[in-house]
């Protein structure tokens, strides 16, 4: 299923809360499988003047626990993925910094980019095992099913409502929340998954199929 596609899994920020180590090497292994030629990265200083490594990824997947990510390095990605690069943010990629009540304006181009930014877990527990509802008429859930797992609850605001939701869950209240959804960006092509926390979730066959179709629809490959 080789596809001469390239992806970069790039790490950022400390492992006290997400295992990056071994998220790098599930997810090189997920691109692999995927049909991606695919390398692990550290570090979000990557994206102005890129090194080949970089410059040369067709979609980059992001599994970030904080770590400095300028705003210059944000715009340049943003920029390549405007010009027809693909990005995958997995979990934590979406978890910007604040200012009081709001998103701190150096973390605006991320925002706009990924199109979300992380609020909470929620109400009541912070992680349990929940079930997965497959939504929209996509190719990355074209002939999947529901599917329960055990992670952490993500709630995050939206940056703009132009998203095509992939995947939800029902909070115990009864309101519904995306977990996944692709989106496009100039030529470029977004997915964030909220899944993701580690290997309970990981290693679910269903979660890995939906991060080797992201990576291939990102790619420009599916």
């Amino acid at each position: 299923m080789s596809s001469n596609k390239n992806a970069l899994v790039v790490v950022n920020g400390d492992d006290i809360h997400h295992d990056l180590l071994t998220a790098s090497l599930v997810y090189q292994q997920l691109g692999l499988e995927a049909g991606l030629v695919t390398r692990r990265a550290m570090g979000m200083n990557r994206f102005v003047d890129p090194r080949p490594e970089t410059a040369e990824a067709d979609t980059y997947l992001l599994y970030t626990s904080g770590g400095q990510f300028p705003t210059a390095q944000q715009e340049a990605l943003k920029a390549a993925v405007a010009g027809g690069k693909g990005l995958v943010g997995i979990h934590g990629a979406n978890i910007l910094g604040w200012q009081g009540d709001g998103l701190d304006p150096a973390d605006r181009p991320m925002f706009e980019l990924l199109g979300n930014r992380y609020l909470s877990h929620g109400p009541g527990h912070h992680e349990g095992r929940h079930t997965i509802e497959i939504v929209g008429d996509h190719p990355i859930t074209a002939g999947l099913e529901d599917f329960e797992l055990f992670d952490e609850y993500y709630e995050f605001e939206l940056a703009d409502d132009d998203i095509d939701v992939l995947a939800k869950r029902h909070r115990a209240d009864g309101l519904e929340i995306p977990v996944m959804y692709a989106r496009e960006v100039g030529a470029g092509r977004v997915v964030y998954l909220a899944l993701g926390h580690d290997l309970r979730s990981w290693g679910e066959p269903p979660v890995r199929e939906l991060v080797r179709r992201a990576l291939r629809w990102t790619a420009g490959a599916l």
